[in-house]
């Protein structure tokens, strides 16, 4: 990777105040409000005893890596393909690939910043434990990052105009959004819905985090279903991604 490139993307993100406050800041006001609400952080029996302050946790880990693929990268990548940078970079010895691999990395990195302040408001304001499975929660977490850029890749592949992006992003980010928990935590989903939420990139996110989160290994199926959409994801946005 040319970290000249790396730089330049990062100094560019630093100055998008927008993208800094709903992928690094929004998950931690949202978790805030939710844990400011009494009924929040009373223990549920529904819940297997607990709070559900306790999981929203990794609901909020997940929802900063959502906007970023979703709506910031994409939005970013069109941009640069529309206006010709893409194409103008192919003539020089920096390759797009070079751009592309630069945004991953950056929105990736801002991906982990929000799940780090998530859980760290989360312990120090509410008394969320930590996860118990250290090295199971940061697997599932780097999986779950993975498939939601190679997600995002995908609407950029299919977007031609930063209107499409936008268009394309918004219709997935609001499903992705359900899937992750952030208006019915997969814990309290019945069983069926669970199941089929279970299936997608960050269903089976949320439970392999919740499982790690409670001390348990999070799970080869939901590990699994991670790699398996980051593959695929990445297969098609390689096949149908365009430099100009």
């Amino acid at each position: 990777m040319n970290t000249a490139v790396l730089r330049t993307e990062l100094r560019l993100f630093r100055r998008e105040p927008g993208a800094l406050f709903w992928i690094l800041a929004f998950p931690t006001v949202l978790l805030v409000i939710l844990g400011s609400i009494p009924g929040f952080r009373h223990h549920e029996a529904d819940l297997g005893g607990l709070r559900t302050i306790d999981v929203y946790v990794p609901v909020t880990v997940l929802l900063g890596m959502i906007v970023g693929a979703l709506q910031s990268m994409p939005q970013t990548l069109t941009g640069y393909r529309e206006r010709g940078i893409l194409r103008r970079m192919s003539a020089t010895p920096v390759r797009p690939t070079a751009l592309l691999s630069a945004q991953m990395v950056v929105y990736g990195a801002a991906a982990l910043a929000s799940a780090l302040c998530a859980l760290t408001v989360g312990r120090l304001a509410f008394g969320v434990r930590l996860p118990k499975q250290a090295f199971g929660y940061l697997l599932a977490l780097l999986l779950a990052i993975l498939a939601a850029l190679a997600l995002g890749a995908v609407v950029s592949a299919l977007s031609r105009t930063t209107k499409i992006a936008g268009a394309i992003g918004s219709a997935v980010f609001f499903p992705m959004m359900f899937c992750a928990g952030v208006w019915i935590p997969v814990n309290s989903m019945p069983d069926v819905m669970a199941r089929i939420v279970g299936c997608t990139p960050f269903g089976a996110a949320a439970e392999a985090l919740n499982r790690a989160a409670a001390g348990h290994w999070p799970g080869w199926t939901h590990l699994g279903v991670l790699v398996a959409w980051t593959v695929l994801l990445t297969a098609g946005a390689s096949r149908w991604f365009r430099w100009e």
